[in-house]
């Protein structure tokens, strides 16, 4: 990597800032990997937007994405223009989606190949939201609204890439249909791999306890939540527990309605969502869509089958780690559940399955995907990458 450009780095003086105002999202904004690598950062800026935003309630967040991302994408562009030495044609320029339009359109016009990773499926995803909030009147606390400048923006950075990487089939299916050329697409999944230090086990259920699910991240419409209080009830007579963690963005009532075999516990610390993984028995996802979805990462590398959609990242082999089942059926969600309820053996096998899973999709097998991806550059030569 010839550059790495970021919003927030958290180094020298910014690191103990961070410890000092107990920032653990800030403080974790480093890697000693790169500490002696060309990082560059806009500090200031990151931390103004964030206390803008904190102070500005209602202030609308899609027109906020492009401000800050063409903001950032200037930034970048001033930096690198002052690069003399650079060659641009065997450079590949990586960046993501909405910060990426002015550095990126700077670099290839000096011979860089560029690549934009798109984190979501975009359009297709936000009519799907809106698709559920009709189905779904007065569950979300917060309407969708997306300005047509945002999907614009977003087209014209495809068009300028040489490849649009998504993260799963789902999101780039999903492209193809908003006009990306199919010839332009790389999936390249994301990766995790646990600490060195933590050996992660699944838990040894006993016969008298309930089977314990968790669900964790965004709780909206998007995720599947309805649907996933919807198997509670069909389940309120079997042996089974759902912990629903993270921010609630569902309305009150619909909390408080929801059945005794389900528990909501808000937003929480990194350290407790890391209990609640060790807990559990398997993890759920009724997504609507998601580009991806790292938490079925997370929860397959703590030993935990993942009930999941096809409407997001490619990690559930039905069957044999997890269930893949259709979105918006509650009834097929629920049955999944039922299942590792009455046959604990076959949960046994499966929390067996997940751990070996999880494994690949470990940092050499990002590596492998990403050097096939730079295949398909047009580039002088393959050696360096100004990431964005």
């Amino acid at each position: 990597m010839e550059a790495l450009y970021t919003d927030y780095w958290s180094s020298g003086l910014w690191q103990g800032i961070g410890r000092i105002a107990r920032a653990g999202r800030l403080t974790s904004r480093y890697h000693a990997d790169l500490s002696d690598a060309e990082v560059f950062s806009f500090n200031k800026s990151a931390v103004l937007n964030a206390l803008q935003q904190k102070l500005a309630r209602d202030l609308e967040p899609y027109s906020n994405f492009l401000r800050v991302g063409s903001r950032f994408g200037r930034q970048v562009r001033s930096l690198m223009r002052r690069r003399k030495e650079q060659h641009w044609g065997n450079t590949v320029f990586f960046g993501y989606d909405t910060g990426f339009l002015e550095a990126a359109a700077w670099a290839k016009d000096r011979g860089a190949s560029c690549v934009v990773c798109q984190m979501d499926p975009a359009r297709t995803e936000v009519e799907i939201v809106r698709g559920e909030a009709v189905r779904w009147p007065d569950w979300a606390k917060q309407a969708v609204h997306v300005p047509e400048e945002y999907f614009a923006w977003r087209k014209t950075e495809w068009a300028l890439a040489d490849v649009v990487m998504v993260n799963s089939r789902w999101t780039g299916d999903a492209l193809i249909q908003q006009g990306v050329p199919p010839e332009k697409i790389a999936v390249v999944p994301l990766a995790y791999e646990s600490p060195v230090e933590t050996s992660f086990l699944p838990r040894a259920k006993q016969d008298n306890e309930p089977l314990k699910v968790l669900f964790l991240g965004q709780v909206n419409i998007r995720k599947g939540i309805p649907y996933l209080i919807e198997a509670a009830r069909l389940l309120q007579r079997a042996p089974i527990h759902i912990d629903v963690v993270g921010p609630i963005g569902i309305q009150d009532q619909h909390v408080v309605k929801a059945p005794a075999n389900i528990r909501f516990h808000g937003s929480v610390p990194r350290g407790q969502a890391e209990d609640f993984y060790k807990k559990a028995d398997v993890f759920v996802l009724p997504t609507i869509s998601d580009g991806f979805a790292l938490t079925q990462l997370e929860a397959m590398a703590h030993g935990l089958p993942v009930i999941a959609t096809p409407n997001c990242g490619d990690v559930v082999t039905d069957g044999l780690d997890g269930f893949l089942v259709p979105p918006r059926d509650s009834a097929s969600l629920a049955r999944a559940l039922q299942t590792l309820t009455d046959d604990p053996e076959r949960l046994e096998a499966m929390q067996e399955e997940a751990l070996r899973t999880v494994k690949k999709f470990g940092l050499d097998q990002l590596g492998r995907n990403l050097r096939q991806l730079g295949s398909r550059l047009p580039l002088e030569k393959s050696e360096d990458i100004v990431e964005l």
